[in-house]
């Protein structure tokens, strides 16, 4: 795992966000937010982070073509621990911001799942 400087949660998020980071708030039955979790296509990757909690983080980068980006079969990097080592480490990946895509949108599944599709 390669070690980064930590930067605070909210600026980390506020960074994904100016990325053009999309956020989801996965709940469950009853309605209560289990994650906050951000994805952005870009280039020929699309890179998530969840945040369970300020102590569990995951951030993924995979291939555009991955079917099911919240559980991939196949993935390039991947970070897991305290939010804001994860942040740190995500934000200082390669930032290739060339659109293979021109858009797309969440589509809303069971009670807590989204997909994103691409436009085509």
């Amino acid at each position: 795992m390669d070690h980064h400087p930590p930067c605070d949660v909210e600026s980390g998020l506020r960074a994904l966000i100016a990325r053009g980071y999309q956020f989801v708030h996965p709940s469950d039955a009853t309605g209560e937010v289990l994650a906050v979790v951000g994805v952005r296509a870009h280039g020929d990757v699309v890179d998530i982070f969840r945040l369970d909690a300020e102590d569990d983080a995951t951030a993924t980068r995979l291939p555009a073509d991955e079917e099911n980006v919240f559980t991939p079969a196949t993935w390039l990097w991947r970070e897991s621990g305290p939010a804001t080592t994860v942040l740190a480490a995500l934000l200082s990946l390669p930032d290739d911001t060339t659109p293979t895509t021109t858009g797309g949108c969440w589509v809303p599944g069971r009670p807590g799942t989204a997909k994103w599709l691409t436009a085509s």
